[in-house]
C-alpha cells in the first residue's frame, strides 16, 4: 500500500532529526573545546592579568577555533588582527569625531578598507567591522585601546593552543564518510538490480530521486579530507597520520567517480522501466555483483585499508560483462556499457591506474 503524504513527512522529518543528531554528535568536540576555551580566555585575562571585562578574549578564542577543525592557524591570525585593527581605528576614531550614525558609518568603512589594504581574508575583514561596531558603540573607552587587543592576543593564543588538542575523531571522519558514499553507492547498485528485474516504473523514479539527493556525500567527504589534513598540519601529535590520511584523501576524485556513474546508471534503469523496455536478467545479477563488491569496499575503507582485498571480484564482475547476453534494446545495451564504467571506477579505488583499470576490462560482448 503507498504510503501517505503525511506518512511521507514523517519519515522525512525523522530521517532528518537523525541527521542532525548525527551532526551534532560529530561536533560534539568542537563544542566541548570551543566552550573550555572560552572559559580559559576569560581566566587568563580576568584572573591572571586583572582586565576589567575581557569579552574580547573568549570571542576571539571562539572565533578562531569556529566550528571546524580546517584553517585553524589561519583563523587565529585573522581574528586577532581583525579584532586590533577593528578596534585601533574605533578608539582613534571616537577621540576625534564622538559617536553617532554618521561617525559609525565612517569607523565601519575605514575599518574595512584597512583590513582590505593589508589583504586580509573574509574573516579578517568581517572582525575589524563588528569589533569596531562593538567599540565605538558599546565601549568608547579609548584608554582601554591596549588592554582590548591584549585581550583579543589573548584569546587567538588559547585557541592555537587549544588546535594542538585535538581527538582521532577529524582523522576518522574521511574513511568512514568515503564507506558512507560506497554503502550508499552499494545500495543504488543493488535497487537499481531489483527494479530491472521487477520493471516497476514508480520504484525507477523513487529510486532516481534517491540518486539524485547524493551530492552532499561528495561534499562532507571533501570537507572532512580537508579537516583532517588541517588536523596533522596544526597538531604536532597527530602528524604521524599524514601519510595514511593523504592516502584516503587521493580517494575522493575515484569516489565522487564511482558515485556519478552509479546516478547515470540509476537514470537508464528508470528511463528503461519508465518505457516498460525489457533488460536481460544477467545484467541485473551485475549490478547486484557489484553491489557486493562496494559493500567489501567499503568495509575495507572502513577499516582504514586501502580496498585491495575487493579487486578480484571487482576483475570478476569486468570479466563477467564481456560474456553476458547483448540486447537489441538502446537503453538496455546504455545500461551495460555503464555497468562496466562503474566497474573501472571501483578498479580505481582499488589503486590501479585508469590505463589498468580501462584494459581489465574485455571487449563487450558480440551480438549473437
Amino acid at each position: 500500500m503507498e504510503a501517505s503524504p503525511l506518512d511521507r513527512a514523517w519519515s522525512r522529518g525523522r530521517t532528518s532529526l537523525g541527521e542532525r543528531l548525527q551532526r551534532l554528535s560529530a561536533k560534539r568536540w568542537l563544542i566541548v573545546q570551543c566552550a573550555l576555551a572560552a572559559g580559559a580566555a576569560w581566566f587568563v585575562a580576568a584572573d591572571l592579568l586583572g582586565h576589567d571585562t575581557p569579552f574580547f578574549a573568549p570571542i576571539a578564542a571562539v572565533v578562531s577555533l569556529g566550528t571546524s577543525y580546517g584553517q585553524r592557524l589561519r583563523r587565529v591570525a585573522e581574528v586577532t588582527l581583525g579584532v586590533a585593527i577593528g578596534v585601533f581605528v574605533a578608539d582613534l576614531l571616537v577621540i576625534q569625531v564622538g559617536t553617532g550614525w554618521w561617525q559609525l558609518t565612517l569607523i565601519v568603512g575605514l575599518a574595512m578598507t584597512t583590513a582590505f589594504l593589508l589583504d586580509g581574508g573574509q574573516l579578517f575583514v568581517t572582525q575589524a567591522a563588528v569589533q569596531s561596531i562593538v567599540v565605538s558603540t558599546l565601549l568608547p573607552d579609548p584608554g582601554a585601546a591596549l588592554t582590548r587587543w591584549t585581550d583579543a592576543l589573548i584569546g587567538g593564543v588559547i585557541a592555537l593552543v587549544a588546535a594542538t588538542v585535538t581527538p582521532a575523531a577529524p582523522l576518522r571522519r574521511p574513511r568512514e564518510q568515503a564507506a558512507r558514499v560506497m554503502k550508499k553507492v552499494a545500495a543504488l547498485l543493488r535497487a537499481a538490480g531489483e527494479v530491472m528485474v521487477d520493471g516497476e516504473a514508480e520504484r525507477g523514479l523513487d529510486l532516481l530521486a534517491d540518486a539524485r539527493s547524493t551530492d552532499h556525500l561528495i561534499r562532507e567527504l571533501q570537507a572532512a579530507a580537508d579537516e583532517g589534513m588541517s588536523v596533522v598540519a596544526s597538531s604536532p601529535f597527530r602528524v604521524r597520520h599524514k601519510d595514511n590520511l593523504r592516502r584516503m584523501v587521493d580517494l575522493v576524485d575515484p569516489l565522487d567517480r564511482a558515485l556519478r556513474s552509479t546516478r547515470v546508471l540509476v537514470r537508464q534503469v528508470a528511463v528503461t522501466a519508465y518505457h516498460r523496455r525489457p533488460v536481460p536478467r544477467a545484467y541485473a545479477v551485475l549490478a547486484a555483483e557489484l553491489a557486493d563488491a562496494a559493500e567489501l569496499v567499503a568495509a575495507e575503507l572502513a577499516a582504514d585499508r586501502m580496498p585491495v582485498a575487493a579487486r578480484d571480484a571487482i576483475l570478476a564482475i569486468g570479466d563477467a560483462t564481456g560474456r553476458v547476453e547483448r540486447s537489441e534494446v538502446l537503453t538496455a545495451e546504455v545500461i551495460l556499457a555503464q555497468l562496466r564504467s562503474i566497474v573501472v571506477d571501483l578498479l580505481l579505488l582499488t589503486g590501479m591506474s585508469q590505463v589498468e583499470s580501462t584494459e581489465a576490462l574485455p571487449p563487450p560482448p558480440r551480438w549473437a
